[in-house]
């Protein structure tokens, strides 16, 4: 009992100081909207890296972050992964006729947008699968880290529960997903390069993923017929085929680590 307290606390005081921290700070006033949008990003990130700190000083250094492993490694690994990912997502619902392309935009300072794409990416990473995931998992197992650090994501995908039950569940099984990537390389590299190419590539090149309202899209991708199959409001984000390749994704690295831990 006292055990499950204790981890309770930890993880109400890390998210919600966390919360807190990023909505006292203040954003440096800007007339480019680039820029403001990087020092939006920059803020949650510091504030978490230095909650992470924090809390890994008080449990004594006692958990394994898991941040850096293999960094070579896992960027080739993350990059094939997350291509994988959104390619096929993009040519199916292209194939079939539910998006298309047409036209494109004038993008000012592209560069620094899709670095505060990457920003809020490691950002997301390091909240939810950083230390509050090692120090569940350290005191109970990974069941339980997973299920919490699912729902805190899904908690900050809040806006999906408006747009229906299959954008709910693509942000769920993404999490899931994602989760393990982590377990199957041990390091949060490779879920932050596949988190950043959705969310660079799929928003601000592709523009079929939703970001934050000012984020610009190079192109602009038509979403048209089933909602099921195109998205709809929530463009390819609640399409059943990003279930689908959620789900196949999740599997084969589960499978994947089975098969590498019975090997050893």
């Amino acid at each position: 009992m006292k055990k499950l307290v204790l981890v309770s606390l930890k993880t109400f005081a890390f998210f919600v100081g966390w919360a807190i921290c990023v909505s006292i700070l203040p954003i440096p006033d800007t007339k480019s909207a680039a820029v403001w949008r990087f020092w939006a990003e920059l803020i949650p990130l510091l504030s978490v890296i230095g909650f992470t700190i924090i809390f890994w000083l008080i449990d004594k250094r006692n958990i394994r972050l898991h941040l850096t492993g293999k960094p070579v490694y896992n960027i080739v690994l993350g990059c094939i992964t997350g291509a994988i990912w959104l390619g096929v997502s993009v040519v199916i619902l292209s194939l079939t006729g539910a998006i298309h392309i047409d036209g494109r935009n004038q993008i000012s300072m592209l560069w620094l947008w899709l670095f505060s794409a990457f920003i809020n990416s490691v950002m997301q990473e390091v909240l939810v699968r950083g230390y509050l995931y090692q120090m569940i998992k350290n005191n109970y197992n990974i069941v339980v880290a997973v299920l919490i650090s699912t729902g805190l994501f899904t908690f900050a995908h809040g806006g999906a529960f408006e747009a229906g039950i299959l954008p709910v569940l693509n942000v769920i099984t993404m999490s899931l997903f994602v989760t393990a990537v982590l377990e199957y390389t041990e390091s949060l590299v490779a879920p932050i390069v596949i988190h950043f190419l959705w969310n660079g590539v799929g928003a601000i090149i592709l523009g079929g993923v939703s970001l934050a309202e000012d984020y610009p899209h190079l192109f602009n991708m038509i979403i048209s017929g089933n909602s099921i199959l195109s998205g709809g409001s929530c463009k390819i984000e609640g399409s059943i085929v990003v279930l689908f390749m959620n789900l196949i994704l999740m599997f084969g690295f589960v499978m994947a680590k089975k098969k590498r831990d019975k090997n050893l």
